[in-house]
């Protein structure tokens, strides 16, 4: 069941693509490195037509083999260069999704049986790096709660666990302890539910390169980037909260909800503000919004917790 939410945004709103393909260049001019990295890494690509708007702040798009030569997605390497090196060697297809836990119908889903049941859509949402930059990424993809429902969750279930895939022999990073492999990531089950989580497939109207996630990842919104989990293969239902990558790496940095709050500080930096990534470099920060701006949509989920507690 897809068209449950409806966006405010609008093609005006989108980082136009070459500003959008060029950000690492961005962030480099201001000596930012990857603080945080398996931040779920947005692809390298671009719809033709995107809204170019504001055409004296776009900066110069770096080549397509440059930008796709500087990514984040540590199995593949650590240095920004190793995932366009590296990430040819990853196969995604056949590809398959394990659901397993406390569901009805568990088993291994091929991906394109997955996608012949789901409605696909574009969904333009901003996006928040834990680094404190921004941008707004149209997404393609469907409604994670429409796979869940394929599969059947069982009442007692709680939480959503997401595993990427681990494959030593095609993907070098992993063959050094940089964080303990697999990648995962979790969610609690209504989080999970909600009609803003989305399964992405590609962005900019292309499909995800390898570097950047391919085949399916996540995407949520009012969460930082870290938490759009990459090359899902496996989700699992189960009534425990589970382990996530970056929490277990840093526990006082990396929260298990990790929602956008600019009340509750990074310790190494504020998340009081943030870079809007298509402003120049020499642009003012602005404000960053609680739940990134999705306040109206999710506070709800969290009525009664104490978020700074529960960062």
């Amino acid at each position: 069941m897809a068209k449950r939410w409806t966006n405010k945004l609008t093609r005006s709103d989108v980082t136009p693509e070459p500003i959008f393909m060029n950000r690492r260049k961005v962030l480099a001019g201001l000596g930012l490195g990857a603080g945080a990295a398996g931040l779920g890494g947005l692809a390298l690509s671009g719809m033709p037509g995107a809204a170019l708007a504001q055409d004296d702040m776009a900066l110069e798009p770096n080549a397509w083999e440059e930008i796709t030569s500087y990514c984040n997605y540590y199995e593949f390497g650590t240095r920004k260069d190793d995932p366009a090196k590296n990430a040819h060697m990853l196969t995604t297809e056949p590809w398959s999704i394990t659901i397993d836990g406390l569901v009805d119908r568990p088993g291994d889903y091929a991906l394109g049986d997955i996608l012949s049941q789901m409605t696909v859509e574009e969904r333009i949402y901003r996006f928040r790096c834990v680094e404190a930059w921004s941008m707004v990424v149209p997404w393609n993809g469907f409604e994670l709660a429409d796979l869940l429902d394929l599969a059947g969750v069982k009442p007692e279930a709680q939480y959503v666990a997401f595993e990427t895939v681990y494959r030593p022999e095609e993907m070098p990073g992993t063959r050094y302890p940089v964080l303990d492999w697999p990648y995962v990531e979790g969610l609690r089950l209504d989080e999970a539910r909600h009609p803003l989580t989305l399964m992405a497939t590609g962005l900019y109207g292309k499909p995800m390169p390898n570097q950047n996630g391919a085949p399916i990842r996540l995407v949520v919104p009012w969460k930082y980037g870290f938490k759009s989990i990459k090359s899902i293969v496996r989700i699992t239902l189960t009534d425990k909260q589970p382990p996530t990558s970056w929490n277990k790496a840093g526990p006082s940095e990396y929260g298990f909800y990790s929602n956008v709050n600019p009340e509750v500080d990074h310790p190494r930096w504020s998340q009081a503000s943030e870079r809007k990534i298509g402003g120049g470099l020499f642009a003012k920060r602005v404000p960053t919004l609680m739940f990134n701006g999705y306040e109206e949509e999710v506070a709800a989920l969290y009525d009664g917790m104490d978020l700074k507690a529960n960062y």
